[in-house]
């Protein structure tokens, strides 16, 4: 839940296309991520979205700032208060969700999400043993999006699935190769125990 002056479910998602013409004026890596990535791995469009995800990695945070300059930008302070991300601040591990708009009176239309690395490695902000390669963290679809990879996508959404968490694995579940399912089943249980989708995982 988000507390604070900027609260509130006013969301108005900016559109796929608006949000890849402005991150691609960056040379950090970033990725479209939640229910638009699987969709973007599953090559079709399955239901409706409240929100739209980018992940970035935090050590490429300020990039956030530059491609969305003169934008609001409020940091989600855990355990969910919302808060002006002054500009060339540097948000600590702890935060990872930033809320972004074009101006005060107007509805959020991105989430940024802010994720770590080490080296050339991704390393999960829930458990530091889940990790791959960073050239391995994403794929790039048919009209040259980058999107988060779906398995690493789930694993996310496996710590307390919603209703459209169980769509998205259910969508994406029939194109998960042996290796993706694997990846996935072993990070779940690592970080999370036992989950109904392993078993789902290993027919």
């Amino acid at each position: 839940m988000v507390t604070g002056q900027a609260s509130g479910q006013d969301w108005q998602p900016a559109p796929l296309s608006e949000v890849v013409a402005l991150f691609s004026k960056t040379a950090a890596p970033w990725w479209i991520a939640g229910g638009h990535a699987i969709e973007l791995a599953t090559g079709r469009s399955f239901r409706e979205h409240h929100d739209i995800d980018v992940l970035v990695l935090r050590r490429d945070q300020l990039a956030v700032q530059e491609v969305l300059a003169g934008w609001q930008w409020w940091a989600a302070d855990p355990p969910g208060n919302l808060r002006p991300w002054r500009p060339g601040e540097l948000l600590p591990v702890g935060v990872h969700d930033v809320w972004c708009r074009p101006t005060a009176s107007a509805p959020w239309r991105i989430q940024v999400m802010l994720d770590e690395a080490e080296g050339d490695d991704w390393v999960s902000r829930r458990d530091r043993h889940v990790r791959c390669g960073l050239a391995d963290l994403g794929a790039v679809s048919a009209a040259g999006i980058p999107y988060l990879r779906p398995e690493i996508q789930l694993y996310y959404k496996a710590k307390q699935p919603r209703p459209r968490d169980s769509v998205d694995f259910a969508a994406v579940l029939p194109i998960l190769d042996t290796g993706q399912r694997a990846w996935l089943v072993q990070s779940i249980d690592s970080t999370y125990g036992p989950h109904p989708w392993i078993e789902q995982l290993g027919e």
